[in-house]
């Protein structure tokens, strides 16, 4: 990219992050009503929690009866949970020699709740699998995808895709919190206890990669095009393995089908945007993000000693 056309974006940011600053103090009286609460201080370290989920052996991959498109977007997400996140894991341990003891000590807490997000994922994606095989073609797409940005994108750009995809499953996790009602009624619950237990555990670690990349690199515009990068490629992806799961059950065609996805993905991008755009200020860092009370509460029922999650139990809907 040309040096005048960095100058510019950078003047952009630094124009955005004056109004910013001056729009701080209404920011900070929103009343806590909306679902989320300002941040305690950040626990020392991750907790590791080792939870296996055993799947009822006629589970349907619609497991939301009355809204089966929202599981199928969900689906596509969790299919490309095994390559998103071992990419992640990659690039911040690539960092290793560049970061010191305590910090390297905090980031294999990380990699290890990552390692077992997308262990689990690649369960229940068999399932997914079973039921709609050309579903492998789309994470074929995935895996070369991510294989190109392991390769041919630089550490830092890495670093940097690390860090946004972290921030993006953050505010995923907002969103899904404020309309978990909504989006869950009448769920199969083994399935939304995996989405809930993950989402949960990305709002714990949502600094973990910033805080790697800030230390080795730290430059918010290449910040900036990763994360607009990782925004794209996860629509992209999960809209694909929706369109697959849709044409195998009859509902390719459905004016409704169609009309709830995109509902969703407004909706969706009306938390992500202004918070993706805040994430790439100068000086904001992760944790000035507040997190939601529904998912962090319910964290802290894991039992370590059973190494077993609170099934996430749904009302059925009314309506």
């Amino acid at each position: 990219m040309a040096p005048s056309v960095h100058r510019l974006l950078r003047g952009l940011l630094r124009l955005v992050g004056e109004v910013a600053a001056e729009c701080s103090d209404l920011v900070r009286l929103q009343p806590i009503t909306q679902g989320i609460f300002m941040n305690p201080d950040p626990p020392a370290t991750l907790p590791v929690r080792r939870v296996r989920f055993h799947y009822p052996v006629d589970l349907d991959p619609a497991w939301i009866k009355e809204v089966p498109e929202f599981a199928y977007a969900a689906n596509g997400l969790s299919l490309l949970m095994p390559y998103a996140e071992p990419l992640f894991i990659k690039a911040v341990r690539s960092a290793f020699p560049l970061i010191d003891d305590d910090l390297r000590a905090r980031t294999e807490e990380y990699i290890k709740q990552e390692v077992g997000h997308y262990s689990e994922h690649k369960r229940f994606n068999e399932i997914i699998r079973r039921h709609h095989p050309d579903v492998g073609r789309v994470e074929r797409w995935m895996q070369r995808c991510a294989e190109w940005i392991a390769t041919k994108r630089s550490r830092n750009f890495n670093l940097a895709f690390a860090s946004g995809g972290e921030i993006m499953s953050f505010l995923l996790a907002r969103w899904v919190d404020k309309h978990a009602g909504e989006l869950f009624g009448g769920a199969e619950p083994v399935p939304t206890t995996l989405f809930m237990w993950h989402l949960a555990e990305e709002v714990e670690h949502k600094s973990s990669a910033f805080d790697v990349y800030e230390r080795v690199d730290g430059s918010k515009l290449r910040y900036a095009l990763a994360m607009v990068l990782g925004t794209v490629l996860l629509g992209w992806f999960a809209w694909l393995s929706a369109l697959v799961m849709l044409r195998d059950d009859g509902r390719l065609f459905s004016p409704v089908s169609h009309w709830r996805l995109l509902r969703w993905a407004v909706s969706l991008a009306f938390e992500l945007f202004p918070s993706m755009l805040v994430s790439a200020l100068p000086g904001h860092r992760p944790s000035d993000f507040a997190d939601p009370i529904l998912l962090t509460t319910w964290l802290r029922q894991y039992d370590p000693a059973t190494g077993t999650m609170p099934i996430w139990e749904t009302a059925e809907r009314t309506a």
